[in-house]
């Protein structure tokens, strides 16, 4: 099978024999490249059932994953939002402003909501706030604003499960939120769920956006990796999609785990022309996938 992604020969690269605390599962983990290192913020399912944020840094960004014995984000008292958990960041660095913006997802009784924090050291973040009520998730913010505003991807769940954007003067209010990139719907392999992966990257042929595509089978859904380029001054307008998906699970260890058929991109970033994407598998580990980022363009253009 032809794909433009090559997995890591190491896959998977973190397990939850690699968390240093009890845990269920780890997965879908926001990556930074810090030049001398790469830092993930994994998602860790504990034993209760409710999710975390913890630390893994390696200086390779293959090898020898140093992961902290402590939460760096855990559903915290006073914020019944995240009550049941704390799940599936982005990290995006903010150059402007000289600090890492973190959007997650804040689960609470209500529902799973778009919440952001702020970190400039990775020892502490300060919570921003709630900034898209239930039912919300895969929110990822833009590395810089655009037009004075700071620019927000995010999947409500109803509707169809398409990825909507918004724009905030302050990252607290957002507003003229509207669809960006639906479902396909019927047969395609993003038919039936869409949602935001990577941080959009800046590329002169656009934002280029890896994203997930959903296809509900009999068995169950298959979630793949697809990709996009939205406009550079107006993210809002889709400049380019991909026809055909760019990376299907096909290892034994995205097939089997605690949720199969899943490849979920979280984390990524350029380094010498390729980009590299860290993703969850099954639900059950942290991988890596790596791609010439001259042929995603390609493939998104030529269709």
């Amino acid at each position: 099978m032809r794909t433009l992604f090559k997995r890591c020969e190491l896959n998977p690269l973190i397990t939850v024999r690699d968390i240093p605390y009890p845990a269920n599962t780890v997965f879908n983990a926001g990556a930074v490249d810090m030049g001398d290192k790469v830092l993930l913020l994994l998602r860790v399912e504990s034993c209760s059932g409710r999710s975390h944020l913890t630390l893994a840094t390696s200086e390779d960004g293959v090898t020898n994953w140093h992961v902290e014995d402590w939460a760096f984000l855990h559903p915290g008292e006073g914020f019944h939002e995240e009550s049941y958990g704390v799940e599936d960041c982005r990290i995006t660095w903010m150059e402007e402003m000289q600090t890492y913006l973190i959007a997650y997802t804040a689960y609470g009784e209500h529902g799973p909501a778009v919440a952001l924090a702020r970190t400039n050291d990775f020892r502490q973040a300060a919570r921003i706030g709630i900034a898209f009520p239930p039912d919300n998730k895969d929110a990822v913010v833009f590395p810089k604003k655009i037009n004075g505003h700071f620019v927000m991807l995010h999947r409500p769940s109803v509707g169809g499960g398409s990825i909507w954007i918004g724009y905030s003067k302050d990252l607290i209010y957002w507003g003229r939120s509207q669809a960006l990139l639906s479902t396909r719907g019927g047969p395609w392999w993003d038919g039936f769920r869409v949602g935001a992966g990577l941080v959009p990257i800046e590329t002169k042929a656009g934002w280029l956006l890896i994203y997930h595509g959903v296809k509900q089978m009999a068995s169950g859904p298959i979630y793949r990796i697809g990709g996009a380029l939205l406009d550079l001054e107006d993210p809002s307008k889709l400049i380019a999609r991909s026809k055909n998906f760019l990376m299907t699970p096909i290892e034994l260890y995205e097939r089997v785990g605690d949720v199969p058929n899943v490849l979920f991109p979280t984390g990524g970033f350029i380094r010498d022309n390729e980009l590299w994407m860290y993703y969850g598998a099954a639900d059950s580990s942290v991988c890596l996938a790596r791609a010439s980022l001259y042929e995603i363009l390609d493939e998104l253009i030529r269709f």
